[in-house]
């Protein structure tokens, strides 16, 4: 094990999958000679040349294009997007070729590539640049979609992805590409996409979170073990296809249920995560499900309403005594 950031396990995962596979390449907007502008592409393009790490133009929708047809002749493409949010220009690409080919190919195409980036909100990049997209590509049949909160999922799900067959949408979050964690060194280490993970067990109550909220979660965990409350953390890691049964485990377990997301509610990852524990879990649940989400409204710049625009530990431990009857 090695203790390092997001960023380096990610840039890990794609140093081992290239050197595995010389048909894995990174493309996308200053990956190469500026090292990316969070710097996980740090020394790809010195190891692997400038036939694998590829500079683009500004042009979302071209070079995503670009990196379907290099798909679709057996290459494997990474495709970054400097933030997610620039990757609403390419959603034709994503959505309307990516995702549908091999279905209308009756499978005589795989499409095995992988768009990932930073998603959700940052540090005062106001509202065009703070959006979480997930929910977007999660609804789409075709696409795979993964949201790592720590750097061993980081690295263990990035190379999962790129071994897919299927295109995958590889949500970063951008606030915790600095956080640290232990990591196994080993080349072959892999995580299987769809498989949540247990970070916390408890038997009082189940928060299920996802990305930025885990750290939340696990901290209004301690907090509320304080109180007397034993809390369960239930991490998705890959929104779809969604480990179901292992929420809904949980949930058997604990009888009640909060879901934490930085995204909007409305049409949102919690709303459909929701809608199955109650279908799956109904008569196990002792009160409704409560859903914690970012507020309904675009992201202010403003550090002090920016803050109040997340969700965070206070409300997260609110939200949990609510269930348990205990305010």
């Amino acid at each position: 094990m090695a203790v390092i950031t997001m960023r380096e396990a990610l840039n890990q995962a794609m140093r081992e999958e290239m050197r595995r596979d010389e048909g894995v390449f990174l493309m996308g907007e200053e990956v190469a000679a500026y090292q990316g502008a969070y710097k996980v592409s740090k020394g790809l393009l010195e190891e692997f040349g400038d036939k694998r790490v590829i500079d683009s133009p500004i042009t979302e929708l071209g070079f995503a294009g670009l990196g379907v047809g290099a798909a679709m002749v057996g290459l494997r493409p990474v495709i970054e997007f400097m933030t997610f949010n620039f990757s609403i220009l390419a959603t034709d690409q994503i959505i309307n070729s990516a995702a549908k080919m091999r279905y209308m190919s009756g499978g005589q195409f795989k499409i095995p590539i992988v768009f990932r980036g930073p998603n959700g909100s940052a540090f005062q990049v106001s509202s065009q640049h703070s959006q979480a997209l997930e929910s977007w590509y999660s609804h789409f049949p075709g696409l795979k979609v993964v949201m790592p909160s720590t750097p061993a999922d980081a690295k263990g799900l990035l190379k999962s992805a790129i071994r897919d067959d299927d295109p995958v949408i590889f949500l970063e979050q951008e606030r915790m590409y600095g956080n640290k964690g232990e990591v196994p060194e080993d080349e072959d280490f892999t995580i299987p996409l769809g498989v949540a993970d247990i970070k916390r067990e408890g038997k009082d109550a189940t928060i299920v979170a996802r990305s930025l909220m885990v750290p939340f979660a696990l901290k209004a965990a301690e907090e509320l073990e304080k109180q007397g409350v034993s809390v369960e953390v239930v991490d998705p890691r890959t929104i779809r296809p969604l480990d179901i049964e292992t929420i809904v485990n949980s949930v058997k377990k604990t009888n009640r249920v909060v879901v934490a997301e930085e995204s909007h509610a409305f049409c949102g990852v919690g709303a459909e995560i929701s809608a199955q524990i109650m279908e799956h879990a109904f008569d196990y649940l002792d009160a409704p499900v409560v859903r914690v989400s970012g507020v309904d409204a675009p992201m202010p710049y403003a550090k002090s309403l920016e803050k109040l625009a997340l969700p965070d530990v206070a409300r997260l431990v609110q939200a949990v005594r609510q269930v348990a009857y205990l305010d």
